[in-house]
């Protein structure tokens, strides 16, 4: 099957799948689009990047970065994750505000 063929193949699959599921109408649904969210997903999963970047045939490195990049959930998960109860007070005056979080969560 040519790449035409597996773009035909998904296009039609995902005309179907938006007929069922009304939010994906307005999703542009691609063959490139679906491997790079597996790419996320196994990133996300604590795949890494170097495993990724055999299963896509990546050459270099520098090509699957684009995937650590990408993720903010991820930026936020690690922002979330550190400590910094050893700072001093003065440095921890500033504490999030919900709108940023919210803004943080829509991004």
């Amino acid at each position: 099957m040519t790449r035409f063929g597996v773009h035909r193949v998904v296009t039609v699959c995902a005309e179907l799948a938006a007929q069922r599921v009304p939010s994906m109408r307005d999703k542009r649904i691609s063959p490139h689009i679906l491997r790079h969210t597996t790419a996320v997903h196994l990133l996300r999963s604590g795949v890494d990047l170097n495993t990724i970047r055999a299963w896509l045939g990546h050459v270099s490195l520098d090509t699957t970065n684009v995937y650590a990049e990408v993720d903010l959930e991820m930026k936020a998960k690690a922002l979330a994750s550190v400590d910094i109860s050893g700072l001093p007070a003065a440095s921890r005056q500033r504490k999030p505000t919900a709108s940023v979080m919210d803004f943080m969560r829509n991004l």
